[in-house]
């Protein structure tokens, strides 16, 4: 309607009109109260509020990012697949822990200093199954990222591969080749609602948190946690109907299955109930005795 256009307001005027108002009413009053011979600060009372339009936002403990559109649209075809077969999240995520460690053992071939000491020198993986907090935690001792790393990597900046599996995806390929494309991490929203991805580089002093619901936005604060010294650490909180993949039979036959061309060990780590009978003891069969009289 082109009446409405034209009578409709522009809402940047409107702002800028108040703005004015505010600062020629706070000027007035300024004048009013100050002493004749006092200097005049023109800009006493006044708030003025900054709106940026700059990616990333301070919001909580961290900087908040919008996905790259086509980041999103992949997303997006993850979360509303129909694709049964959800387990190749284990695969992708193993399969990255492997690249990052033998990233690291070549670096390690000019410089032993690399790997550092202790534990973190070790070339293995974990996963850690968590039944009670419903996560699932896969850590391994490679390269890591810095918080560039984490933003870039894992959001803001388009990589070929995002591009040509939306394409594939549209003729008819299924999200089981999303590893063929180089952006197999996303396959964990498959399962996850929510992920965090811990990571250390030898590149970056501080450790780093890379965070998300899959809901187009980001965040990345710095890791107050448990230091990794090295490596990266991916908590998955499972969907509700994705907790099979907490059971330690289904867990050791994925790994079997999705490590068969991976040289690094990956260690299963979960918790088991067990019922231990106690002796009783001569003094506390008194007791039970005084209490039932």
């Amino acid at each position: 309607d082109v009446s409405n256009q034209l009578c409709a307001p522009d809402t940047t005027h409107v702002e800028m009109l108040r703005l004015l108002v505010t600062c020629v009413c706070a000027v007035a009053a300024a004048t009013a109260s100050a002493p004749e011979d006092a200097p005049l600060n023109l800009w006493s009372g006044v708030t003025v509020g900054l709106k940026s339009d700059d990616a990333s936002v301070e919001k909580g403990a961290g900087e908040q990012y919008q996905f790259q559109a086509d980041v999103n649209k992949l997303m997006d075809i993850i979360i509303n697949s129909l694709y049964s077969k959800k387990e190749i999240f284990l695969r992708e995520l193993i399969s990255n822990g492997s690249d990052a460690l033998d990233k690291v053992r070549f670096m390690s071939l000019t410089d032993s200093a690399v790997l550092g000491e202790g534990d973190t020198s070790k070339l293995e993986m974990k996963l850690i199954a968590d039944k009670e907090a419903k996560t699932l935690t896969l850590i391994d001792r490679g390269c890591g990222m810095s918080k560039e790393d984490l933003i870039n990597h894992l959001g803001t900046v388009a990589q070929s591969g995002t591009s040509s599996f939306i394409e594939a995806f549209q003729q008819g390929a299924d999200v089981n080749l999303i590893g063929q494309f180089g952006v197999g991490f996303y396959s964990v929203y498959l399962v996850a609602d929510n992920v965090a991805v811990h990571s250390k580089s030898n590149e970056d002093d501080k450790q780093w948190v890379w965070e998300s619901t899959a809901d187009s936005t980001f965040s990345v604060y710095e890791d107050k946690g448990e230091e990794l010294g090295r490596g990266t650490k991916i908590v998955l909180t499972l969907k509700e109907d994705c907790l099979e993949f907490l059971e330690e039979e289904r867990l050791k036959g994925l790994i079997k299955r999705y490590s068969e061309f991976i040289n690094f060990p990956i260690y299963l780590y979960t918790t088991k109930e067990e019922e231990e009978e106690v002796p009783i003891e001569e003094g506390d069969e008194d007791d039970e005795e005084g209490e039932d009289e």
